[in-house]
């Protein structure tokens, strides 16, 4: 495993990389200090599996970093490991592709868990951002505000799928709770983001929080379909 810190304070990259070690005892870790030292590193080990990036990097808008960064290189996630930690700046940050992000204010067990979540191909959303109130947004022209799940127009097989996706699962961990096929659940989650409008699991997920709406833990189910 290879993974790279990008954040300008030595001591944090240092404490990274003993944490990181958690994760895999022979994980590679890599440093960079500031946002073209990540650029430059991100194109040099193409085989990178997770970026640790800070947003407030020297000589670099973090927004903008991020966004060159995931119109290059698609498939490599990007974890964002900031100390900004207001819903707004969480919110664009996902919205703006990165796979999860983490407050600097968290702990290790968090941290790792989050990481693992993101490795097995989920996204991580803190619960800071789940259980935030939106603060001057706009109405959500798009929604209607329905009353409960159900009336969101979704099959009941859907419905559990998002009810795992609320609560940050990836699709293989769906796979394993529904007993689904993981091309199943690619065509579930696809609907999903049609019907809520939306163009992530992370914008879905915050959808469902902002709609209020609460589910009830999905029945495992033995058989593939």
């Amino acid at each position: 495993m290879k993974i790279l810190v990008a954040d300008d304070h030595a001591l944090i990259r240092e404490a990274l990389r003993h944490v990181l070690k958690e994760l895999d005892g022979n994980v590679t870790v890599l440093e960079a200090g500031d946002g073209d030292s990540a650029c430059r590193q991100v194109n040099e080990h193409v085989d990178l599996d997770l970026l640790l990036l800070d947003l407030n990097l020297p000589g670099t808008d973090g927004f903008a970093t991020l966004a060159e960064l995931r119109r290059e290189h698609a498939a490599l996630p990007i974890v964002i490991l900031s100390a900004q930690e207001d819903a707004t700046t969480m919110r664009a940050a996902l919205d703006r592709g990165a796979m999860g992000f983490i407050p600097k204010s968290a702990n290790n067990a968090v941290m790792l868990s989050a990481l693992r979540l993101v490795l097995s191909g989920g996204r991580y959303v803190p619960p800071e951002l789940l259980n935030a109130v939106p603060v001057n947004m706009p109405p959500d022209t798009n929604l209607s505000a329905p009353k409960s799940p159900a009336e969101l127009g979704l099959t009941e097989r859907q419905l559990d799928v998002l009810a795992l996706m609320a609560q940050g699962k990836s699709n293989k961990q769906i796979c394993r709770e529904l007993g689904l096929a993981e091309a199943t659940v690619k065509i579930h989650v696809t609907a999903i983001l049609r019907t809520l409008k939306v163009a992530s699991r992370a914008q879905a997920i915050v959808a469902v929080n902002r709609l209020g709406l609460a589910f009830e833990t999905p029945s495992p189910s033995p058989v593939k379909r």
